[in-house]
């Protein structure tokens, strides 16, 4: 049966999270969230106004722990993982096994934050995190420095559109265990909804097109997320397409392609 999982928040790898800001609290205006730092990482958020957040990490402490580090060193910058929450991580536990997933790296030591994770050659090119929190996991005030927002109107984070190269395996994963609900379909695309604001396009491209070569080989690969904001076209490094789309290509930002929608 489905998890009572809801997607909580899209997960950054950078060198530095201060490289993050500028875009997600400054051009989008984020409200930060809180930060703290673990063995081999720190992570923070930022919020939008539809309850969706975008978390940050670096490495930290890598002589403990080097996931992140080896991931960026084969990688670069970009996405990471998607989180989702659930209520009861053991019975998600025993859900999971049952429907074929074997997670990794579970961690239920910290009765505050008990995880365990999707690989991403599981997850269809996306790490997995299921995590029960008890909500008091955030505690860090704000960097100095942080980026004030730059629009009068928090953005909102609409949708993470994600390609796959089976998009019935990955609605199976994604809509069938982990609980999202298709509210819009069309050919090779199916968009996935939770209870909060967490929405999930899933794509298989067709054969020939630039989306079918930009994953190539891959299992699945993090395409882009869908912001609303009142004017897209100016926000730093933001270009408009042919098509008329607004996007900030990965290249300037930090790995990750965003397009923009005008309020």
């Amino acid at each position: 049966m489905p998890l009572p999982a809801d997607l909580d928040h899209v997960a950054v790898a950078a060198h530095r999270t201060a490289d993050l800001w500028p875009c997600y609290a400054g051009d989008l205006g984020g409200a930060w969230v809180g930060g703290g730092d673990t063995a081999g990482f720190y992570s923070a958020q930022v919020q939008f106004a539809n309850g969706m957040k975008v978390e940050g990490l670096e490495p930290r402490r890598v002589d403990e722990n080097d996931f992140l580090a080896r991931f960026l060193a084969a990688n670069g910058p970009g996405p990471h993982h998607l989180t989702f929450k659930v209520p009861d991580i053991h019975a998600a536990l025993v859900e999971l096994a049952v429907a074929g997933y074997e997670p990794i790296n579970v961690n239920l030591a910290e009765p505050s934050w008990m995880e365990a994770f999707l690989h991403p050659k599981t997850a269809h090119g996306i790490v997995v995190q299921v995590a029960q929190s008890s909500g008091a996991e955030w505690g860090e005030p704000a960097p100095d420095g942080l980026p004030a927002p730059r629009v009068a109107v928090p953005a909102t984070l609409d949708v993470v559109t994600h390609l796959v190269a089976d998009l019935a395996a990955a609605r199976h994963l994604f809509g069938t265990v982990l609980g999202g609900t298709a509210v819009a379909e069309e050919h090779g695309a199916v968009l996935l909804a939770w209870p909060g604001p967490g929405r999930v396009r899933l794509v298989q491209p067709e054969a020939g097109t630039p989306e079918a070569a930009w994953l190539g080989a891959r299992v699945g690969r993090l395409h882009h997320l869908g912001f609303t904001v009142a004017t897209p076209d100016r926000l730093a490094a933001a270009v408009v397409l042919p098509d008329g789309t607004v996007e900030v290509p990965p290249e300037a930002n930090q790995g990750v392609r965003l397009r923009l929608t005008p309020a």
